[in-house]
């Protein structure tokens, strides 16, 4: 990872789970923090452990499904150029199913999966590549892959993160700025609850091993990060495998295989 002479790492969804533990593992890396979320007395432990690193370690009492907290934080990965790193955690999950779904409540998913992580994305990338340096850090979801596996509103939030972190890694990359995309699988954090206690063990991963795994991606330099794939060379034949496509994705005519031809 770079190193800076003075670092700040603000993370989203940092009161429990994933979002804790990078405040953990970034703390004893050396980084202050900038720690946000929604429960105030959660957000004050974590931060309490954090300081015991040496490191400074600020609260942002803040729901990313309230425009005015979207903007304040936004308006913060903008102006301080002591932040060096966005650390895009927060997210919330949605039952299966479309048909009989509560559409207000995946109105409030999107919200907090797609738009404000949009937001501070875009906020951090213009702030870093300014600076030309700089880490944005977008939990996605293995889900992302597998849309069959749960409800597809959701694994569709976590695709466009996946699709939001290739797209501007290629567009910021050239001005010093790291985007790296993590998808992880089942984590055993309260975000799983139940559905989590109901998988076999060996496909539920502790937050602190994942993270950690997370981050030895960061340092190696990957784009994406699927902390439980075995061999890097599967998600890069996948990747392949997709750009193969790209020649054929818009052409002038229906392939043949549909019986049409040109007037």
């Amino acid at each position: 990872m770079n190193t800076y002479s003075r670092k700040t790492a603000l993370i989203t969804g940092a009161s429990s789970g994933i979002g804790a533990v990078y405040a953990d593992r970034l703390a004893r890396r050396g980084y202050d923090l900038i720690l946000v979320a929604r429960d105030a007395a959660r957000l004050t432990a974590v931060a309490e452990a954090a300081t015991r690193h040496g490191v400074a370690v600020e609260t942002i009492r803040a729901d990313l499904n309230e425009a005015t907290d979207v903007r304040r934080v936004e308006e913060r990965l903008r102006t301080d150029s002591a932040v060096t790193m966005l650390v895009n955690n927060a997210g919330i999950g949605a039952a299966p199913g479309l048909a009989n779904a509560n559409v207000d409540a995946l109105e409030q998913m999107i919200q907090v999966n797609v738009t404000a992580p949009t937001r501070l994305a875009a906020a951090a990338a213009t702030a870093f590549s300014a600076a030309e340096r700089g880490t944005i850090v977008n939990i996605s979801s293995a889900l992302a892959l597998a849309p069959e596996l749960f409800s597809g509103a959701y694994s569709g939030t976590k695709a466009y993160i996946l699709n939001l972190s290739i797209s501007l890694r290629q567009e910021v990359a050239p001005r010093g700025v790291q985007v790296q995309a993590v998808l992880p699988g089942a984590t055993r954090t309260a975000f799983w609850g139940p559905a989590g206690e109901s998988l076999p063990a060996e496909m539920v991963m502790d937050a602190e091993e994942l993270v950690d795994a997370a981050l030895a991606g960061l340092d190696a330099g990957e784009d994406v990060t699927i902390p439980s794939l075995p061999d890097r060379a599967d998600w890069d034949s996948f990747n392949a495998a997709r750009g193969r496509l790209g020649p054929n994705l818009s052409r002038q005519h229906a392939a043949d295989r549909y019986g049409k031809t040109a007037a």
